[in-house]
């Protein structure tokens, strides 16, 4: 799901923001990081952008036909309030 491109970088300049008395440690700390960064984000709950996109897409089109809806509905309603002799006889 992540970029392994990108996970990388990260656990790379992280290790490269190590001070320079533990660099023999370097490679060590990139595994590392580069360990918990992928366990991490891998624990999350995400979508990617398609997905994201697809989804927003549902809702734009779910919130328009809601809000026609609401307008058939709201003048069914004043259709029925000005015409209550009409339900009386019904």
């Amino acid at each position: 799901m992540f970029d392994p491109k990108a996970i990388d970088d990260i656990a790379n300049r992280l290790a490269n923001a190590m001070p320079p008395g533990l660099s023999h440690l370097k490679e060590d700390m990139e595994k590392n990081f580069h360990a918990v960064l992928q366990g991490t984000l891998g624990k999350l709950d995400l979508v990617t952008r398609e997905e994201f996109e697809v989804q927003k897409a549902v809702l734009t089109k779910t919130r328009t036909k809601l809000e026609d809806l609401e307008i058939r509905v709201a003048a069914l309603e004043k259709q029925l309030n000005q015409n209550p002799s009409d339900q009386v006889n019904s």
